[in-house]
């Protein structure tokens, strides 16, 4: 810990009391005392770590809460909020947010200035920070529509692409190893369902579309058909077929659905089991649950060996037509299934909602049904608006977000008490819902019209006493620690120092080899090469067992500290247009380097104390050493880490 001098100093001038940031401290060390501890900020200290430990979901949005207000009073009086709240859009978001804010009595925060809305929307659409260059003429340009347009330059971008194909690469679980049943897709498998996802994004193909053909997909050779591996991913071992189309509907249920605790129904009626979670799932019965499951039951997955008497596979997945959902099971992951009525073959019945279900046609493939019934659900376009939402918007209007209850979710029809609904705005997750339905299932249109309300652009500051409990309703903007690839990207990308991140992309022979530069752009998790150590130290999950995770830890302050992927990138290296950035803002007069390097690493201006210092270490010791410093203190500030 050799930058424990001033650069200490300037960590702890930031406003974390309401007070201006970047008092005085002299420059001396502080004994003591981590850079990165602040005491007034949930994230760092150390009841934010016993916080943190709770990882329920009370104690997420608790966080969420605290952390909004830490990093609130961090940034006030850096700089002004934008101009006071117009309640009066007729955007839909927007309509719903401050109609149910009027109603209750609060005044929401005010809009967010230029500087915190390009940072904002930049990390949210992309995983990117914006450019110097892009920023300061962004706050310079008059145009009253300048939000608007940056929202479609960033829709249109090949970042946003890479963002979402990372996103959905979560959500369907792509990886070359599925540990649980030790399902092989390999390396070729992971590579070829990472290319469907963005070739599907970069045509902005229409979100049903995407989904029917992941339920019903069928063919030969899953490293070429990438859209095989989903349902090879869903492959069930140790026990009868019964398994395996059991977990084909329960994950099709909580991809598409939302509805996670389905996969209970498969074992058990939900009475007794699902009370207190899910007025749907009280009545639910085994029975329907077997029915959703038939839709499943003519699928066949088969091995290929290209290679012959070598173990590595490619996975057909085939249509058996003679396929049933039998009963009379008594071993494997489930309990016996008990033969009831007549018959002891289960018929394809959707068990969600009645209206969307459509008959099998003659001859068809039943997960075609099953696909044609999933889009249809109205259950389909809330769960994927509510994904969105909390992505956007940091806390999902359901929460956790695949957790629906397919019977509390329609303002127009309420639950009997003493059950309520369950959104926190339901009329907002119902006309958003409609929204992407009417819109052909377009993830952009619904990313396009979250972006420009003034509920997505609020400020994370907030005059006067704020009440926890205005959290859930958005009065203000809640923030959000950055991802581990956002992170490491906004690092790479601000110190002009990109990463080489190489993976294999061929399971037989190792020699085949692809190169990127963005942790955004890595296909999955187990490939992450030599930026593993930065990245695992921000809970970015395996997606199988652990979950993508945006609580800190005291490893991510001492790896911002100490990593040599950020220590390196604080280096004067490099000459001409590959040079480092600070090698490239080295000999400007000290004024212009302290703000090119704040307006690089955290998208905004520095405040007068925070300008002082470091015009003050500059002029003393070695210059180029100070600088170093400098920037080494700003990948480390509180405000670098989040989105707020």
């Amino acid at each position: 810990m050799k930058r424990m001098h001033w650069a200490t100093a300037l960590l702890l001038t930031s406003a974390l009391s309401g007070q201006e940031s970047g008092q005085e401290t002299g420059g001396q060390e502080i004994v003591g005392l981590l850079p990165v501890e602040h005491a007034e900020c949930s994230y760092f200290s150390a009841p934010g770590m016993k916080l943190r430990a709770d990882r329920s979901n009370a104690a997420r949005v608790g966080r969420l809460g605290q952390e909004t207000a830490s990093i609130a009073a961090l940034l006030s009086g850096i700089g002004g909020t934008g101009r006071a709240t117009t309640s009066g859009s007729d955007n839909l978001v927007d309509r719903n947010i401050f109609g149910v804010l009027r109603e209750k009595g609060i005044t929401p925060a005010s809009r967010s200035n230029d500087y915190e809305f390009l940072r904002r929307v930049s990390l949210d659409l992309t995983g990117r920070v914006p450019t110097v260059d892009k920023l300061t003429a962004f706050v310079a340009d008059p145009d009253p529509n300048k939000r608007t347009k940056v929202i479609d330059e960033l829709l249109a971008s090949p970042e946003w692409v890479d963002k979402w194909t990372m996103f959905f690469g979560d959500l369907y679980r792509n990886t070359d190893l599925v540990r649980a049943t030790n399902t092989n897709r390999f390396a070729d498998g992971r590579e070829a369902f990472y290319r469907w996802i963005k070739e599907s994004l970069t045509a902005n193909t229409p979100y049903s579309q995407m989904a029917s053909t992941l339920i019903a997909a069928q063919g030969t050779n899953s490293f070429e058909r990438g859209e095989l591996n989903w349902q090879v991913g869903n492959r069930v071992t140790n026990g009868p077929a019964q398994d395996m189309y059991d977990q084909m509907a329960a994950m099709t249920a909580e991809t598409f659905l939302g509805v996670s605790h389905f996969n209970c129904i498969l074992c058990h009626n939900g009475r007794g089991h699902v009370d207190t979670l899910s007025l749907w799932g009280r009545s639910a019965s085994r029975a329907q649950a077997y029915g959703f499951a038939a839709y499943f039951s003519q699928t066949a997955l088969a091995t290929v060996r290209p290679v012959p008497g070598v173990n590595y596979f490619s996975w057909n997945v085939n249509f058996n037509q003679r396929g049933a959902y039998t009963l009379g099971t008594t071993t494997g992951n489930r309990p016996a299934r008990t033969q009831f009525g007549p018959s002891r073959t289960v018929a394809p019945e959707y068990p969600f909602t009645a209206e969307a279900a459509v008959p099998v046609a003659a001859g068809e493939d039943w997960r075609q049904a099953a696909a044609r019934s999933v889009v249809r659900d109205p259950l389909f376009a809330r769960a994927t608006v509510n994904y969105l939402w909390r992505e956007l918007m940091v806390r999902g209007l359901v929460e956790p977000a695949n957790q629906l209850d397919p019977a509390r979710l329609d303002p127009d029809n309420p639950p009997p008490d003493p059950w309520t609904l369950q959104p926190t705005n339901a009329r907002l997750l119902k006309e958003l819902g409609d929204f992407f339905a009417a819109n052909n299932f377009d993830l952009k249109a619904v990313m396009r019209l979250i972006a420009n309300s003034e509920a997505y652009q609020l400020s994370a500051r907030y005059d006067g006493e704020w009440n926890p409990s205005w959290d859930t309703l958005h009065a203000r903007r809640l923030v959000r620690r950055l991802s581990a690839e956002e992170l490491h990207d906004a690092i790479a990308q601000t110190s002009n120092m990109p990463a080489v991140i190489t993976f294999g992309v061929n399971s037989n022979d190792r020699t085949q080899t692809r190169t990127v530069n963005w942790a955004m752009q890595v296909p999955a998790p187990n490939a992450r090469g030599g930026s593993a150590g930065f990245l695992n130290l921000f809970y970015p999950g395996d997606r199988e067992d652990n979950e993508r995770r945006r609580d800190g830890s005291d490893q991510q302050a001492l790896g911002l500290m100490n990593n040599s992927f950020v220590m390196n990138r604080t280096r004067a290296a490099g000459a001409g247009p590959t040079a480092s950035l600070l090698r490239q803002v080295l000999n400007f007069e000290s004024r212009q380097l302290v703000d090119t390097l704040f307006l690089s690493v955290l998208s905004r201006y520095p405040g007068e104390g925070e300008r002082t210092a470091a015009i003050n270490a500059l002029s003393s010791g070695n210059r180029t050493q100070q600088a170093e410093n400098l920037l080494w203190t700003l990948y480390n500030k509180v405000d670098f880490t989040f989105n707020y």
